[in-house]
Formats: C-alpha cells, structure tokens, sequence
C-alpha cells in the first residue's frame, strides 16, 4: 500500500503515520531501529529500496530514503508512505528533495524518528569524507558506506583516515563468507606461522584492498596485493550480487603454501593445501541486502573493520 503526498512536509508525513497506525493499518511497537538512507536523484534508488525492503525482513525498521536533487531548484518535498507488501517488514517512507532543504536533511528527518530506537545511516554510493561530522551522521549510532560504489577514487582511504567508532562498509561485509573460509583453511594442521601473503583481486575492488589489511593485522607479516583483469572479477554476476571479491589468495608457511581461489563463477572456493586433496566450498550468493542485514545485526563499533582499515599502511602494492 502506497500513500502519495506529493508537494508536501514532514508535518503531513507526521499526520499520516499516525494516521495509519490509529487506523490499525501499520503497527510500529515492533520497529527495532530507524534506517536513514541517503542517495541523489541520478543513483540507482529502486536496487537501494529493495535492499533496505529486504534487510527489514530479518530488522523491522522504520526506513527513511532522502532523495536529493537539485540545490538550486524551486524548494519541494514530495514523499510517499509504504506499508505492507510494498515495504517489507518495514515502515518506508520517500522523500524526494529539491531546493535548499537538501543542505538541511537533519531536520527533515527529526520529526519522523522512532522514539528510544537506535539510528542507523546508511550511504550506498557518495559519501561524505567524514561521515561522523556529517550532519546526519552526527545523530546515528551506525553509519554505514559503501567505497565500492562511492564516485570518490580514494574513498576507502577516506574511510581510513575519517574513522570513528560507528563506521562500517559494505565492502568489509562483502569479504564475511571468504574470511571464514580462510580462517578455517588455517585451523587445519600443520599449525605453522604464515611467513607471507598474497591477495588478487581487480584494482577497482576496496574489498580486496580490505582482506589485504585485515592479513596485515591478523597475520604480522608482508602481505602484497596483487591485480587481476576486472573481467576476471564478475565471471557472468552482476556487480551488486559478487559473491567472492577476492579471486585468490596465497598463504605462504615453511611447509607449503595454501591456496584460496574462486571458481564456479564466483560462487565456490577452491582451498588447496599441500598433501591435501583440493577442497570446494561453496558459498551462497551474497546480495546486498545480505550485507546491510549483516551490518545492522552489531550496532557496536566494528574493531575488526577499524584494524583492517589500520593495515591498510602496511599493505605492499607493486609497481606495475
């Protein structure tokens, strides 16, 4: 059910939820925490809203997207309320901003906040450098970006060096099914010290840079990253839906070295370990919303995330 308030303010919004919930419509005593998502009229918004439909289901949440347009346009606020099918199990309110009030998205959003819930932002493309002076980021517990799809270059090193406890990416999300993986090929014997590492990956993949500085720190020792063709990378998956960001990883002990690979288009690890037979794994495809349910799970700071953006100095880069 969609409830369209075109020309509106956050006033009206504010009437209509109650509206909905005095109606018996929409209840809310089971909303966990308020979602704030952040994007601009030219990004993709229906895969946005769909990821955040679909993270509700495992956290019933009250999702507010702020489209923002142009700055310099004649002020507007359009919004539309959905509820039930069109929502998930979230209460997803729209609003497409145009004029100066896109400079001031902390007030638009105040008077639509859960009351005694927790306040997660999330930016699935452009950033802000410092999300926790941002003036949204301010307010929230979480603050969730994504460098892979952030226009910035230099994004994740822009997360390295604004860090604050509250900050998390999907990119670091994206590597959870592979550092099990990995972390399981070494509680195998012989229990022998990695002496060095190697990741591959495609160069435009922060995913990749992040699995070499979480080596660095977990490990303590040289850890070079290494650059494989992007059409290696998606193997016939779209971008959104990449299971496996690292192709392949070499962990070198005395003994032998063990080897992690990607295969099956992404969608199985080969584990080769000397002496051993070749192990698969498989590993289910990871989508968006897989990876934004998962950073909603642990409002906490993220040490293991922050350590790995620290390794990221100590990562070796060759010159090509």
């Amino acid at each position: 059910m969609i409830f369209e308030l075109p020309n509106s303010d956050t006033r009206e919004i504010a009437k209509t939820l109650v509206r909905i919930r005095d109606n018996g419509v929409q209840s809310t005593t089971s909303r966990v925490l308020t979602l704030i998502v952040v994007a601009k009229a030219t990004d993709d918004l229906s895969a946005v809203i769909d990821a955040a439909k679909d993270a509700s289901r495992e956290h019933p949440s009250r999702v507010i997207v702020l489209v923002t347009g142009d700055a310099h346009a004649e002020h507007r606020l359009d919004a539309e309320v959905r509820i039930g099918g069109d929502a998930g199990a979230a209460e997803l309110i729209v609003i497409r901003l145009n004029g100066e009030v896109v400079h001031h998205l902390v007030h638009v959003v105040t008077p639509l906040l859960l009351p005694d819930t927790p306040i997660v932002v999330w930016w699935p493309f452009t950033a802000p450098v410092h999300p926790s002076e941002d003036q949204l980021g301010k307010i929230a517990q979480r603050r969730i970006t994504d460098a892979e799809f952030d226009p910035l270059v230099d994004a994740l090193y822009n997360r390295r060096n604004a860090y604050a406890p509250g900050d998390s990416d999907i990119s670091w999300a994206r590597l959870t099914p592979w550092r099990g993986v990995l972390a399981s090929a070494l509680d195998q014997p012989p229990h022998e010290m990695v002496v060095e590492a190697k990741v591959y990956g495609p160069a435009s993949s922060p995913s990749v840079d992040l699995a070499a500085g979480w080596l660095v720190d977990r490990l303590g020792v040289t850890v070079t990253r290494m650059i494989t063709p992007e059409s290696q990378q998606h193997c016939g998956c779209s971008k959104r839906r990449n299971v496996v960001p690292v192709m392949r990883a070499e962990l070198i002990r005395p003994s032998g070295t063990i080897v992690l690979e990607a295969c099956d288009h992404n969608e199985t690890i080969a584990v080769t370990m000397p002496g051993r037979a070749t192990a698969k794994v498989a590993v289910n495809l990871r989508t968006e919303a897989d990876c934004l349910a998962e950073e909603l799970r642990h409002l906490d700071p993220d040490s293991a995330y922050e350590r790995a953006l620290h390794g990221l100095t100590r990562v070796y880069y060759p010159v090509v």
